[in-house]
């Protein structure tokens, strides 16, 4: 089963395909993703890549986490899963952290 990995402090001229290309040396590759800004197109400085195997996304934690990448040093760890569908976001009188009685 693939395990998805969360990779932060990409630098923003990294692609997909370089993504890719960094990690298929530790393992199997299934899919490479850097995340990008729907207004502009420009990476946000993260993406994901999902390992084909749990022994694969292991050896490329263990490997890749704080090496350096273009340039900037990565940060390589098993990305927790989403919670799709809300999430309280801390509207008004929901904390916010302001402070005072309100």
């Amino acid at each position: 089963m693939a395990v998805k990995l969360f990779v932060g402090g990409l630098s923003f001229s990294t692609s997909s395909d370089r993504l890719r290309e960094v990690f298929a040396a530790h393992g199997s590759v299934e899919s490479a993703r850097v995340v990008t800004d729907r207004d502009t197109g420009r990476s946000r400085g993260f993406g994901f890549v999902e390992m084909a195997s749990e022994q694969d996304a292991q050896q490329a934690v263990s490997r890749l986490n704080g090496q350096d990448v273009d340039g900037r040093q990565i940060k390589v760890e098993v990305a927790k899963p989403s919670e799709r569908g809300g999430g309280d976001r801390g509207g008004p009188r929901g904390g916010g952290g302001r402070g005072g009685r309100w």
